[in-house]
C-alpha cells in the first residue's frame, strides 16, 4: 500500500468529493464525483450497486481519486490504487464519520440519510498503490 505524503493532509480533509476513474471493458476511462471517507491509509465510498463503476470494478480493480483544491490546478493529487466491495462497513446512514461529513449534503437532506443508504448501498474501499501530486 503507497503512503499518501502528510502535505496532502489538508486537502483531504476539505474535499467534499473527489474524481473518480474506473475503466469500462473497452479501456475508455469512466469519471464520475464521489462522495468518499479517508480511513487510516486507505479511503471508502458508497454507490450503487450494478452502476458502470461496480461493473468496472469488478472486471479491472484498478481505480484513481483525483484531488483538487482549486480552478488553476495549483494544488492537487492523484491517489491511484485497487477496489473492493467492503462489507465490514456500517450503511452510510449508521456510519458516523460518513453522516459528520454529507448529513447536510443537498442531496442528503432531499432523500435522507436512509432512503440515501437505500440506494447508495454498496461499500467500496480504495487501498492506494501509488500517489502522484504537486510538490
Amino acid at each position: 500500500m503507497a503512503t499518501i505524503p502528510e502535505k496532502f493532509d489538508p486537502l483531504i480533509a476539505s474535499a467534499v468529493y473527489v474524481w473518480c476513474t474506473t475503466v469500462r471493458p473497452d479501456g475508455t476511462p469512466h469519471t464520475t464525483p464521489i462522495w468518499f471517507i479517508r480511513d487510516g491509509g486507505s479511503f471508502y465510498f458508497y454507490t450503487i450497486p450494478g452502476s458502470q463503476k461496480v461493473r468496472n470494478l469488478a472486471a479491472n480493480p484498478h481505480i484513481s481519486l483525483s484531488f483538487a483544491a482549486d480552478h488553476e490546478g495549483e494544488e492537487f493529487f492523484v491517489v491511484e490504487g485497487t477496489a473492493a466491495v467492503d462489507d465490514s462497513l456500517p450503511k452510510p446512514h449508521l456510519n458516523d464519520a460518513y453522516m459528520a461529513k454529507y448529513r447536510s449534503a443537498p442531496y442528503m437532506i432531499e432523500a435522507t440519510p436512509e432512503k440515501y443508504s437505500l440506494r447508495f448501498s454498496l461499500p467500496v474501499r480504495v487501498t492506494p498503490t501509488r500517489v502522484r501530486g504537486i510538490d
